[in-house]
């Protein structure tokens, strides 16, 4: 069900050959956006009247407006289970916690005397928020892209998900009842790279953003990667992942367990095991079978996904072999099942999110452990962050001179500036001096 990568015996590589050594998916992002191109093209040219043809061609809908009413928002709320409103909830407040204390102050640093610089932070005018509607639903990604922005402080909010023909073309109700939950109110029926050519060029009904974020299939990834520089970007995700850092002392229940549950999002998904006990590896396999056979989803995803290219148990001679392996794959999500999981997890330095001990698994993070779920994938975690605050955020220095101040600097700044053959620098601040470098 789940293939080996015996590491064991011999040195590990460095770098770029470690890596060449893990299981990772096919992606072919540059593929897709030769395809997502003409599309995005068609939103710009056309607006409305192309998101509802390609509603019609990808969906199978027919969409009289592209936005979702505000009568329809307010009748999910409404008709949502009492259960799922109150997880829903919980979901938000934890989720506020966590992010609530991510936000930034203003801060002034005093240089020298009569010069200062500040740092402020602005949050983007308005951004696009995507909710996956595919395979699954996901109100949790609602919550884990709106509440970020929110506690950011950005005004202006839309959100698109697909539309579903059996819902009337509307998103889910689930979808648009989280929507009203949050007080969004500005929903649009759109998906994939079409929701994203919306978003980055504006139609008759939705203004342009600054900025999209929310994961999605490859063909958002494509839209992503057409549009950065025209708008900003969260990260271009993939397949999601789940590593476990394992050892003998692990349950190997709860490790089978942890990789089904990322394995069910989509035959694409990764589920790797990297433990130095070969005891373990064996459970875990015997585990795999009866949970696989007790779920849902088993032959259009969870079997795909564990027998895939991008799925394997890893053996390693040691803990601190595994650890190498994990910083090398920087897997979205990193779980430590080992004696002293704490202390192992400290040492990790490439990993979207980490899950400490037996009792953290990832699934509590996908929806109600206050951290965020949209995280780097295809292992940029070694280079990006998961979506927080700071992702709705710019840093703007201010620079606040007094005469006496620039005088002092100004022969620097001079011969900086010819030292780049870039006199007109410099003659900047002669000008301001009667065309003398003051004297120090």
């Amino acid at each position: 069900m789940i293939s080996r990568i015996d590491l064991r015996g011999d040195a590990l590589p460095e770098g770029g050959a470690l890596r060449d050594l893990l299981p990772r998916a096919e992606f072919d992002v540059e593929a897709a956006l030769e395809k997502v191109r003409p599309i995005c093209e068609d939103v710009h040219h056309r607006g409305t009247a192309a998101l509802i043809e390609y509603a019609q061609k990808f969906d199978g809908v027919e969409l009289s407006q592209v936005r979702v009413p505000a009568e329809a928002l307010a009748a999910a709320l409404e008709q949502l289970d009492p259960d799922v409103r109150a997880a829903l909830e919980e979901s938000i407040r934890r989720a506020r916690i966590v992010h609530r204390n991510q936000r930034r102050t203003e801060h002034t640093t005093q240089v020298v005397p009569g010069g200062t610089v500040t740092e402020k932070w602005v949050p983007v005018e308005r951004v696009g928020l995507y909710a996956p509607g595919g395979r699954s639903v996901y109100p949790s990604s609602v919550v884990m892209n709106v509440v970020p922005a929110q506690e950011a402080g950005v005004e202006s909010i839309a959100l698109a998900s697909p539309p579903q023909k059996e819902f009337g073309g509307l998103p889910h109700p689930t979808i648009l009842a989280a929507c009203a939950l949050l007080g969004v109110d500005e929903v649009y029926a759109a998906g994939g790279a079409v929701a994203v050519a919306m978003f980055a060029y504006g139609t008759e009904d939705c203004l342009p953003v600054n900025m999209v974020t929310g994961p999605g299939n490859i063909w958002v990834a494509a839209a992503k990667r057409y549009f950065t520089g025209k708008i900003g970007i969260d990260t271009e995700a993939g397949p999601t992942e789940i590593a476990v850092l394992a050892d003998s002392t692990a349950d190997p229940v709860h490790v089978a367990a942890d990789l089904i549950s990322q394995a069910e999002h989509d035959p694409l998904a990764a589920a790797v095991l990297v433990t130095d006990s070969a005891e373990l590896a064996q459970a875990v396999e015997r585990e795999l079978e009866p949970q696989v056979a007790a779920t849902k989803h088993v032959e259009d995803r969870i079997k795909p996904a564990l027998a895939g290219r991008q799925s394997a148990i890893v053996l390693v001679d040691s803990l601190e072999d595994g650890l190498k392996v994990v910083d090398a794959y920087g897997a979205e999500h990193l779980e430590i099942q080992t004696a002293d999981a704490a202390a192992w997890a400290a040492r990790v330095r490439n990993a979207g999110a980490i899950f400490v001990g037996p009792w953290s698994p990832v699934s509590l993070g996908d929806y109600c452990a206050g951290s965020n779920h949209v995280l780097p994938t295809g292992g940029c975690a070694c280079h990006s962050s998961g979506l927080s605050v700071q992702s709705f955020l710019r840093g703007i220095h201010i620079v606040d001179y007094t005469r006496d101040a620039l005088a002092e600097v100004t022969h620097h700044v001079v011969t900086l500036a010819e030292a780049e053959d870039l006199p007109a620098h410099g003659a900047a601040l002669k000008a301001r001096f009667g065309w003398k470098v003051p004297t120090q």
